[in-house]
């Protein structure tokens, strides 16, 4: 995958419907919160060293802001990503990852990989459905002397939570004063469907967007 410098999001949204890891579901899926969704992102499928390649790709382009010391992953989904992105980055950036239970031999402590006393720590995460892995991670870069600058996730549904006022994105920012960017947007896909139909005529493509703008418009934030 190469990514259009002019627009990296919607070249990794195509990828992502290319591989089935973004899915558009006219018949709707049940989420965690009990939403039918018409689309499903599956970080899961970016399985391979090619798929991961890619992804750590999208995640590089969208950090392109920043100037991290150290790459941060939470366990578990956080660590092929961490060190993936910092392959992509390259240099001297460092990546690291936290363990579940601290370890009281060895090394010991809880932080695998980078030290993160005193350096810009950029956290990436798959998803940010709650915030809780990437406020954990928040926590550990803090307590380790670390200074998290921002975090990167592959997809933001740009959705309402539970209160109908924030989306988990916009929660996290506003809990722990850290910016949020993703490879990927919601209205990123809308971008690229809303293009397709009038080159297709594909009716299938036409129902999904309006389902999407219908969920959109009962669940979106702006």
């Amino acid at each position: 995958m190469q990514l259009n410098p002019q627009n990296p999001a919607e070249t990794f949204v195509a990828y992502a419907l290319g591989i089935g890891a973004l899915e558009l579901l006219p018949e709707g899926r049940a989420l965690k919160s009990g939403r039918i969704s018409p689309y499903f992102f599956n970080s899961g499928l970016f399985n391979t060293g090619d798929t991961l390649s890619n992804l750590a790709r999208a995640y590089a382009a969208a950090a392109s802001e920043f100037t991290p010391d150290v790459i941060f992953g939470p366990a578990y989904k956080g660590i092929p990503l961490a060190t993936a992105v910092a392959q992509e980055i390259g240099g001297n950036i460092g990546y690291s990852f936290n363990r579940k239970e601290a370890k009281d031999h060895g090394e010991g402590g809880i932080i695998v990989g980078a030290q993160l006393s005193g350096k810009k720590v950029l956290i990436v995460d798959d998803v940010m459905t709650t915030g809780t892995s990437s406020g954990e991670a928040v926590e550990i870069i803090r307590a380790n002397g670390g200074i998290p600058i921002a975090t990167v996730i592959a997809f933001d549904r740009q959705e309402c939570g539970k209160d109908g006022v924030l989306s988990a994105v916009q929660e996290f920012e506003k809990t722990y004063g850290i910016t949020v960017r993703a490879a990927a947007a919601l209205s990123d896909l809308i971008s690229l469907l809303k293009r397709t139909p009038a080159e297709s005529s594909d009716d299938q493509l036409n129902e999904i967007l309006e389902k999407i703008f219908t969920y959109r418009k009962e669940y979106g934030v702006n």
